[in-house]
């Protein structure tokens, strides 16, 4: 009785091996559709298979990040000596001369290649105090001891004696009459550089807030809320300086190897138009200026967006080590499978002569510049409060692999079905034609 009952069901009619027929044109049909149906499965099990981009847009989270820059740039025309880095944030943190981290690379002169100077950098203060007496206390001529000298209360070098005027915003020039200076020979130091070009290399750590770097001539020093920079060395000396540059590379977040990059690209190219935004691409390498002003200014405005690169399986993966994150300038390689945490950034540009007037030689006489200001090269950077997060996936889920499947067997074969049938009901009418 149950068998009956399913058997009623069956929509699948069997017919007996003596009624059905066979015939070439039919083998051949179902061997095409054999290769189509193998054919067509393995382009869905490659759809399953790519891993494509998909970019999200959310809002930045992270809370007292920081963040990090690392830079190469040229200054053909301005010696080591003379160029000082600062770094400030509109949180009030200042690195004024900042050192660590940064390479000062000399360049011969420009008439020469500017190539690096294979001597080692020559140091203007490297006669320091320790061949004197124990009992010795430099004098600071008039201004207050560095906190952080050699010797509490005195001023045994040249540096600090320079460190002691900049602390109440005194002017320090080539350091004529000053002991310190005159046993360094810091005057005769610098006309040996007068000619030379430098290099900045290197990166630094900064505040995840609004901020600016910026390369000028001469030690810097605050005064009350104005930052000073000491320009009469820059301006007197003869040996024309200007701040023409080259940014070889200018980068925010850490670096990626080749091979990380590579993936990405591959991921890519996968998704399409509209993909992967390709962060690791930072707009100002390669960016040349040209000055022949001393009074010459350069400006950059930077809007820094915070994106993340999450890999297939990136939550399985441990967090990123410590060799990331706090060391400057180390490089993210391809044995690392976790999540990247890293910025892109678009810049605006300006540039402008500190003696003011009319833009009317770029071809803009409405043009008014302002007069004053620091000649040198500057980066102010603007933090945007949304993330972008670049994630791996799978172009087609595993049911949407089975669904193609089933739709590329059951349609091959539907259609196979119906050609052969056409095939064959058109070879008997041919025949029977014959036959009349």
């Amino acid at each position: 009785m149950a068998k009956s009952r399913f058997t009623r069901l069956d929509a699948f009619t069997k017919t007996v091996e003596d009624a059905r027929i066979r015939t070439t044109s039919g083998g051949i049909v179902t061997l095409t559709s054999l290769l189509v149906i193998f054919w067509l499965t393995w382009g869905e099990w490659a759809d399953y298979r790519r891993v494509v981009v998909r970019p999200e847009l959310v809002v930045d989270k992270g809370r007292g990040e920081k963040m990090e820059i690392s830079m190469n740039i040229t200054f053909p025309r301005v010696p080591c000596e003379l160029l000082t880095l600062d770094v400030m944030d509109v949180s009030g943190e200042i690195q004024m001369g900042v050192m660590h981290g940064i390479n000062k690379v000399r360049l011969r002169p420009e008439n020469e290649g500017s190539t690096v100077i294979e001597s080692k950098a020559l140091e203007l203060h490297k006669d320091d105090a320790v061949h004197l007496a124990p009992d010795y206390c430099g004098e600071c001529y008039g201004a207050p001891p560095p906190p952080a000298g050699t010797k509490p209360g005195c001023c045994n070098t040249c540096d600090e004696v320079r460190e002691a005027y900049a602390s109440i915003s005194w002017s320090f020039g080539r350091g004529e009459g000053v002991e310190q200076c005159e046993r360094e020979h810091y005057a005769e130091h610098l006309d040996e550089q007068r000619k030379e070009g430098c290099r900045l290399e290197g990166g630094i750590r900064v505040n995840k807030v609004i901020g600016n770097f910026h390369i000028a001539p001469g030690k810097s020093f605050s005064n009350g809320n104005l930052h000073v920079h000491d320009l009469e060395n820059y301006f007197k000396d003869e040996g024309g300086h200007t701040f023409t540059h080259k940014i070889h590379h200018l980068r925010f977040g850490p670096q990626l190897s080749d091979d990380v990059v590579e993936k990405m690209m591959k991921s890519h190219a996968a998704s399409g138009p509209g993909g992967w935004t390709n962060h690791h691409i930072n707009p100002l390498d390669g960016t040349d200026q040209h000055t022949d002003e001393k009074a010459y200014n350069f400006m950059y405005f930077v809007k820094v967006v915070s994106t993340a690169y999450l890999p297939l399986g990136w939550e399985k993966q441990q967090p990123m080590s410590s060799k990331y994150t706090d060391t400057i300038g180390a490089k993210i390689d391809g044995n690392y499978k976790g999540s990247i945490e890293t910025h892109q950034y678009s810049v605006t540009s300006h540039k402008r002569s500190l003696a003011g007037g009319s833009d009317e030689e770029a071809g803009h006489k409405e043009r008014i510049h302002a007069r004053g200001g620091i000649p040198g090269v500057f980066f102010s950077y603007d933090i945007s409060p949304m993330k972008v997060i670049n994630r791996e996936v799978r172009d087609k889920s595993f049911s949407g692999f089975l669904v193609g499947l089933c739709a590329v067997i059951g349609g091959t074969l539907t259609v196979a079905a119906a050609i052969d049938r056409a095939v064959y009901e058109g070879v008997n009418q041919v025949k029977k034609m014959h036959s009349n």
